[in-house]
């Protein structure tokens, strides 16, 4: 399911679309959907990225949520650039419409290292898991 298509929809704050994909941006968490078939490395991804800078800051903790709602592949040795380009980012998560994107979803989790469960089965659970979790991390900052 697209993002454009949950009861989410209603919240979504900003939308960009780039040539990688569509950025869905919410108050602490940005969706993004990739296009069919692309490949997305440090290099290709500077706009994403630029889009994500621009709209959270520098020192805003945020979460990313990618909807795998098409098939894409990501350039794993490049986990470790992709964090660096955004220290903020608090939680990482996948949602996975098929096996396939699910068993993906498990090898970047082995990548990007994260000490949570990255993949979901629906946008509903990730987008709740992952703002809990950013609504945390703000909290814990302001004390």
């Amino acid at each position: 399911m697209k993002i454009v298509e949950s009861d989410f929809s209603s919240h979504i704050v900003k939308s960009v679309k780039k040539e990688l994909g569509n950025i869905f941006f919410f108050k602490h968490i940005a969706v993004i959907e990739f296009h069919e078939g692309v490949h997305i490395d440090i290099e290709n991804s500077s706009k994403i990225f630029d889009e994500l800078i621009s709209y959270f800051g520098r020192s805003r903790p945020f979460g990313i949520i990618a909807n795998r709602t098409n098939s894409y592949s990501v350039k794993l040795l490049d986990a470790d650039l992709f964090r660096r380009k955004i220290s903020k980012l608090c939680y990482y998560a996948v949602v996975g419409h098929n096996k396939a994107s699910k068993m993906n979803a498990e090898i970047e989790d082995q990548f990007f290292c994260t000490a949570n469960k990255i993949c979901f089965d629906s946008i509903h659970d990730a987008m709740n898991n992952v703002y809990s979790k950013v609504k945390n991390d703000i909290l814990l900052s302001l004390h």
